[in-house]
């Protein structure tokens, strides 16, 4: 078992960290896939928000592009992002879009296995037409949530994130993984 703490903070910032961190956790929870970290249970106690999730021993894919003096083998670059479509296929298809695709947040453990993390940033999708826009992807005025360098279009635009946005961000990994 891994727990992920969510710091205290003071302030206006810090109820929303908590709504952040208990959607990673109700997001995350609700999926059930072999390639989504698992999480078992997320509540307070001792005055600290946790996450107890499944523990993935392995490196995130920053760590193996950053240790990898030759460049990756295509055949490996295109299982991981493979199995990490799957995972996102999986979330999509249960209405939730990660929106932080990057790779700090896909583990690769030594057998080559894939698992998603941190759906800190995930949402439900909007139903078609809704008002939902900029305001939900921002942490405050003026600053987008997520990494920039993976944000999609439509994130930067600050329309609405749907699955499209979730492939997007893969793209720019599967990029950044065969470039280095």
């Amino acid at each position: 078992v891994a727990f992920k703490i969510l710091p205290v903070t003071l302030g206006a910032e810090a109820d929303e960290r908590v709504r952040r961190f208990q959607r990673e956790a109700r997001a995350a929870s609700t999926l059930n896939h072999p390639h989504i970290v698992s999480i078992f249970d997320a509540d307070f106690a001792e005055g600290y928000h946790y996450i107890a999730m499944e523990f993935v021993e392995g490196k995130t894919l920053r760590q193996l592009v950053r240790a990898q003096s030759p460049p990756l083998e295509s055949q490996t670059i295109l299982d991981w992002i493979g199995q990490t479509a799957s995972a996102l296929s999986a979330a999509h298809e249960a209405g939730i879009v990660h929106r932080d695709i990057k790779p700090e947040n896909i583990m690769i453990r030594p057998d080559g296995f894939v698992k998603v993390l941190d759906f800190g940033l995930a949402k439900l999708r909007e139903p078609a037409g809704s008002a939902a826009g900029a305001s939900d992807l921002r942490t405050r005025p003026g600053n987008l949530a997520g990494t920039i360098q993976y944000l999609s279009p439509e994130q930067i635009q600050g329309e609405t994130a749907g699955p499209r946005s979730d492939l997007f961000s893969l793209g720019v990994v599967a990029y950044e993984l065969a470039a280095g």
